[in-house]
């Protein structure tokens, strides 16, 4: 099982994003799962839920991992491809985000916009990567800062800039002959609330 796949086909997400078929795949995360099971579990009929595996099964969502037979009967077990799965911008064709279509590059919208691009961009490398068998180099920073005030909030943000372009400039190489290109983004947005320090 992949601890993440990114869902890019829009049949796929159509599926994933059903509420019936999002819950069946929360409980294959928990461990695998018969029909009848699931049906129990969620409340309905062991037949709607087979058919809702099918449509997962169809798109790759969920696989048959085991069988046992009871009393004639065959009890086929299924779980998800993945631990988790995120919807990329990609499954919305021309209408996804789009960095080139926001002009304000300091607003939310640009924000969005890049990490659209950048869930869109990882996803087709990963599934590249995964197909040739090769690893993906892939570098995340990931922390929490606490401004006294706008001012510092601002400070940090033209330092964080210069520090960026500063070491960009200093690593890059334009002439290489077998270098290969790397998007850096950095974003910065207010933590949420209920995001516990």
């Amino acid at each position: 099982m992949e601890a993440l796949d990114v869902l890019d086909d829009p049949a796929a997400a159509v599926v994933a994003l059903d509420p019936l078929r999002s819950r069946l795949l929360a409980l294959l995360v928990r461990e695998p799962a018969s029909a009848a099971t699931l049906a129990a579990a969620v409340g309905t009929t062991r037949q709607r839920v087979t058919y809702h595996l099918g449509a997962l099964a169809r798109h790759g969502l969920v696989v048959e991992v085991d069988q046992r037979t009871h009393g004639g009967l065959t009890e086929r077990l299924y779980a998800p491809s993945a631990a988790s799965y995120v919807v990329s911008p990609a499954a919305l064709g021309e209408a996804a985000a789009d960095p080139a279509r926001v002009r304000d590059r300091l607003s939310a919208s640009y924000l969005l916009a890049v990490a659209a691009r950048a869930l869109r961009e990882v996803g087709g490398l990963v599934r590249g990567a995964r197909a040739a068998g090769q690893p993906l180099p892939t570098l995340t920073v990931d922390t929490s800062i606490r401004f006294a005030t706008p001012a510092a909030r601002a400070a940090f943000a033209r330092d964080l800039d210069a520090a960026v372009v500063a070491l960009a400039a200093r690593h890059h190489d334009e002439a290489a002959p077998d270098g290969r290109w790397y998007r850096v983004v950095a974003l910065a947005h207010p933590r949420p609330p209920e995001d516990s320090p």
